[in-house]
């Protein structure tokens, strides 16, 4: 008889993807991900491109983006009620629908209201990453150290998404012709969830079509990690403008775009080797560590006077927004009850976009009104209070309960 070596154990990755079906649901997932990278570029290009008018563009981009703050959690709620397939399809055909009045709206010059409108209404496309995160939760239910895995591929499948995408809308647009990133987003999109709802073998159970678990909003610890995430979007939207704004000083306009794919790649590798690693403190703890990192990381841009320096600390702060993102995620899968899931998390996710958009907001006044790098102070600020407020429920969850409220956790 020959020596047989013993097979080396599947790295985490590949455990992973070893579940029936994974590989597929996550193909059609990564399609219908990669428009939300693309969408505002698109945008932007599309109607500065016809009427001539970057206000136009951004004003339209913002009350899209409000009404996705209402409508996500509601559409959210629905796919954990009936079941994913059955709502993403038609809702997703219903916002494919909308961006193709959107296109006609543009092309045939009808009046500004109606972008308004037709933007709005592509804001009812379901949430594929939360609906990814929740397949992952169900499948490794019983496992905690795959679901940690799962969370950092998805919080890495995220930023890939966003840093391909506004490079593909922007190509599309400008190459081809400007409502081309529109449509081409619309396709991705619509493939992508008809692929991913394919799966139905992976599709999370829906019980009896009502929701029973408490609201979560209404969760203990959750209003306290729905702000972090607010910080969280507040430190993404300040960073890009403030960075666009910075490159432009310079006199390097068209430098901006690969800055903040180097901030995006960071957080990509910080992910893929967070995924690596297994977990060691307690959840909360892990959480406040997290974000304590991405307080002091934030800091950095600070220390930058030109584009080389600047692009170096991009990467590392961006080294600290995927654990942070992670263990967020990770924390709020953990509070909300099961059939809550794809709601909960949805609600994190509308957190960060209305930190997007307020971030983005002061940063433009910021550079509109003082020196150039001054809006690096606001993500400071912003990753600060969400590291103190990590840190204060971490605090209190280690803390002993009062009698009587001991089954129902502690948190800000």
């Amino acid at each position: 008889m020959g020596n047989h070596l013993p097979r080396p154990a599947p790295g985490p990755y590949r455990r992973l993807f070893s579940a029936p079906g994974a590989t597929a649901f996550t193909m059609g997932s990564l399609l219908a991900r990669l428009p939300m990278g693309m969408s505002g570029v698109s945008l932007v290009l599309m109607v500065a491109g016809t009427r001539g008018s970057y206000a136009l563009a951004g004003a339209v981009s913002a009350v899209g983006l409000g009404v996705t703050a209402v409508v996500a959690p509601l559409v959210a709620r629905l796919v954990d009620r009936h079941g994913q397939a059955r709502i993403a399809i038609p809702a997703v055909a219903l916002s494919v629908s909308a961006s193709a009045v959107l296109v006609l709206c543009v092309r045939r010059e009808a009046p500004d209201w109606t972008l308004f409108a037709s933007y709005a209404a592509t804001s009812c496309a379901p949430n594929t990453g939360g609906m990814a995160r929740a397949r992952w939760s169900h499948l490794y239910r019983q496992d905690p150290a795959a679901r940690h895995v799962a969370n950092s591929f998805e919080q890495v499948a995220d930023e890939a998404c966003f840093m391909l995408g506004p490079v593909l809308a922007a190509f599309l647009c400008t190459a081809l012709f400007p409502e081309a990133g529109t449509l081409a987003g619309a396709a991705l999109l619509l493939s992508g969830v008809l692929l991913f709802c394919a799966q139905r073998g992976t599709q999370p159970p829906t019980g009896s079509g009502t929701a029973r678990g408490r609201a979560p909003l209404r969760t203990a610890g959750m209003p306290g990690v729905l702000l972090t995430f607010v910080c969280t979007g507040v430190v993404f939207g300040a960073l890009e403008v403030t960075t666009l704004a910075f490159a432009e000083a310079r006199g390097h306009r068209g430098a901006g775009g690969a800055l903040l794919a180097l901030q995006a790649a960071g957080s990509c590798a910080a992910g893929l080797l967070l995924g690596l690693r297994a977990p060691a403190a307690s959840l909360p703890r892990r959480f406040a560590r997290c974000t304590a990192a991405m307080a002091a990381l934030t800091t950095l841009p600070l220390l930058a006077r030109d584009l080389p320096v600047l692009a170096c600390c991009l990467f590392l702060t961006g080294c600290a927004s995927a654990p942070a993102m992670v263990t967020g995620i990770t924390l709020v899968q953990s509070l909300v009850p099961e059939d809550r899931l794809n709601e909960g998390m949805t609600l994190a996710v509308t957190g960060i976009l209305t930190g997007i958009s307020a971030g983005a907001a002061a940063a433009g006044w910021t550079a509109e009104h003082l020196r150039p790098g001054s809006g690096y102070w606001i993500p400071c600020a912003a990753a600060t209070l969400a590291a103190l407020t990590a840190r204060l429920r971490a605090a209190r969850s280690e803390s002993p309960a009062p009698a009587g409220r001991a089954q129902q956790g502690a948190g800000p």
